[in-house]
């Protein structure tokens, strides 16, 4: 039985039905017997799923809902809103998980009946593992549809599976509710913490960095939020992901530690950042200040010694913080207690894009409760700012990870490591303890010494020299004007519809080469990632070509033998053509012509959006295609061409700036 309670807006029905937002608009205008709404607001309303659903089959524009979306779309607009129906879901998805058999039995009935057997069975499984509470069967009742559904999607994808999928998709409708921890900083925060049987996080927000941590025997995870639907969602995500006891509780663990008495082997933390109500009246006397009274500023110094005092003598935390943490005045006494009694070992400054706010660079900090009074002489510091993933696709993190672990690594093993130029070294913690106490990692870092001498220098000089010299016998030749450019034209959209190309979007994942907007618009390999939405990713083929349909520019991209294989990232369009009908060359070239652009361009908004279908191009017999095509790809040979002789040219710039100034190279 459907839920008639479960509501859907237009931009859902346009998903169900694999149209855009004004198709929906058109059916509202054109047939009276759509679905009237049922709520929302005048400008943006919302229907009954079900009554959606019944007309959409009617008008054969609907052979069957995809479940994946059936189960999206009555979790969003489940009447207690999504979060309540996430913690429906995720209570039934447990029992699947845990005990099939149970579940079975108690789904074979009616709803009510689903209702009031389901509180006794999760009192069994998930109370003594989580401490979640059940909830109710009146509460239960309006999501029993959900729940079957939920259950459904179980088989096909496993109940994890299912979970992390309407998780990562209620978090991707909205972004700006949640801080977020993507996938592989966390995972590189677990690495630097180490192997660990009890771990917390005072601020597990979604639960992603205590998801991070590595399996072990009789394991223990606690988790804290000062929202308490957060703590219940992670209580629920990691209870489907691992076999390890979890703990969470709602509250500020500033405020009210859940976990006073606790002594873990790890503290793994992002803690929100520049908080000003954090506590700073009520605990001036609180025990956990045992390097100094945080100022008010310093909220981040004040999570670092909370996540101290529940280590156990030895135990490690890392803290994801803030790079002004590590130079305020404000902080500079605490910091230096820190580094005089060893419990700071390491700051290490991430490129920017590792995590939001994206336009900073952000620091971890590695910590040990000191185990004896042994004061550590030195503390490491490491940079990856330098290795950003060439265009704006974020960072690196292959070599993050490699970098930062193998410095961490040395240093825990041997309480030095030797300098790395530009990007690590331990420092001697009698060289910070000045006035300022700034450990920004970059102020204590020996330069690199690549691309100042003047041997290398002259290699880039001859790379330039060569890759300019290509530039000229690429530059296309005078244009022939007999052309007239008089020809019937089509469009993309009708080129799909009648199967010439196949049109798809990205932004699908997880995967491990996920091509951006950005890269498409750089001319640069794959470089970014997508977070686990339990649906599959959209995979480029040669001969492909990807349009980006925001920020106005006319860029289109065929997809060449070395890019294949990546997965297609948000913002972007494939088109697929038949190469027994349209020649990808040919399609690129006329999609990236500017007055094209601009007629299918939207400019009601500050950011411009591409209608791809209304792009036109065309309709020429597939010979002349090809010769066009052949003169477009010549010229897409010579932008990069361009490309790599610009940055050369700043390589050989810079180089010898540095080079000037720091003495490697004569003025003569």
């Amino acid at each position: 039985m459907q839920d008639n309670g479960t509501e859907v807006t237009a931009a859902g029905i346009a998903r169900l039905a694999g149209v855009g937002r004004a198709a929906v608009s058109n059916w509202r205008r054109r047939h009276t017997d759509f679905p009237k709404p049922i709520g929302g607001t005048e400008t943006s309303p919302s229907f009954a799923l079900a009554d959606i659903e019944e007309w959409l089959r009617r008008q054969g524009k609907l052979a069957e809902v995809p479940l994946r979306e059936r189960v999206w779309q009555q979790t969003a607009g489940h009447p207690e809103g999504p979060v309540t129906a996430l913690v429906h879901a995720g209570c039934a998805l447990v029992l699947v998980h845990d005990r099939p058999t149970v579940w079975k039995e108690a789904s074979a009935g009616s709803d009510a009946r689903l209702a009031e057997l389901l509180p006794t069975a999760l009192e069994q499984v998930l109370t003594p593992r989580t401490g979640v509470p059940v909830p109710t069967p009146a509460e239960l009742l309006p999501s029993a549809p959900l729940l079957r559904a939920a259950a459904q999607l179980a088989a096909e994808l496993s109940a994890p599976g299912a979970y992390e999928f309407l998780l990562g998709r209620h978090l991707d409708a909205n972004p700006r509710q949640y801080t977020l921890t993507p996938g592989d900083l966390a995972a590189l925060m677990a690495d630097l913490a180490g192997p660990a049987r009890t771990v917390l996080d005072p601020a597990c927000g979604t639960g992603a960095l205590l998801r991070a941590v590595a399996p072990a025997p009789a394991q223990e995870l606690h988790g804290q939020d000062s929202d308490q639907h957060l703590a219940a969602l992670s209580a629920l995500r990691l209870t489907l992901h691992t076999k390890a006891a979890v703990r969470t509780a709602a509250g500020d663990s500033l405020r009210a530690d859940a976990f006073d008495t606790l002594r873990a082997d790890a503290v793994l933390c992002h803690p929100p950042f520049n908080e000003r109500n954090w506590g700073h009246d009520e605990l001036a006397y609180d025990p956990r200040w045992e390097y100094g009274f945080p100022a008010r500023m310093e909220s981040e110094l004040a999570w670092v010694q909370h996540a101290l005092a529940r280590l156990k003598d030895g135990g490690t935390a890392v803290l994801l913080m803030p790079p002004a943490a590590a130079s305020r005045r404000s902080g500079r006494r605490i910091r230096a207690d820190l580094l005089r009694r060893g419990a700071l070992r390491a700051v290490l400054a991430l490129p920017a894009g590792a995590a939001p706010p994206h336009n900073i660079p952000l620091h971890l900090w590695v910590l040990r409760r000191p185990a004896s009074a042994a004061v550590q002489p030195e503390l490491l510091v490491a940079d990856a700012g330098a290795l950003t993933a060439e265009g704006r696709g974020g960072p690196d993190w292959q070599a993050v990870r490699s970098m930062m672990l193998d410095a961490w690594r040395r240093f825990a093993r041997n309480g030095s490591a030797p300098s790395v130029p530009g990007l690590s070294r331990s420092v001697p913690v009698i060289e910070l303890l000045d006035d300022d106490v700034d450990l920004a990692p970059a102020r204590h870092l020996p330069p690199a010494a690549a691309g100042g001498g003047a041997e290398e220098l002259g290699v880039l000089r001859a790379r330039l020299d060569e890759t300019l010299r290509l530039t000229a016998d690429l530059a296309p030749p005078a244009a022939d004007t007999t052309e007239q450019g008089r020809w019937p034209i089509t469009t993309v959209g009708e080129l799909a519809r009648a199967g010439a190309l196949v049109m798809r979007t990205g932004g699908h994942g997880p995967h491990a080469r996920v091509l951006t907007d950005h890269d498409v618009v750089a001319g640069v390999a794959p470089s970014g990632t997508l977070p686990d939405s339990g649906e599959d990713p959209v995979l480029v083929e040669e001969g492909d070509v990807v349009v980006p349909v925001l920020g106005g520019g006319a860029v289109a991209r065929v997809i060449d033998e070395a890019t294949a294989g990546a997965a297609l990232g948000r913002n972007l369009t494939l088109l697929r053509p038949d190469p027994a009908a349209v020649d990808p060359w040919f399609l690129a070239g006329f999609l990236r012509g500017t007055a094209n652009n601009r007629q299918a361009s939207s400019y009601a908004s500050t950011a411009t959006r591409l209608d791809v279908r209304r792009l036109q191009l065309p309709r020429l017999p597939l010979d002349k295609q090809r010769r066009y095509g052949a003169r477009f790809r010549a010229l897409a040979a010579f932008e990069d061409t361009l490309r790599l002789a610009g940055r050369l040219g700043d390589q050989l710039v810079r180089g010898l700036y540095d080079g000037l100034t720091d003495g490697r190279v004569a003025p003569d």
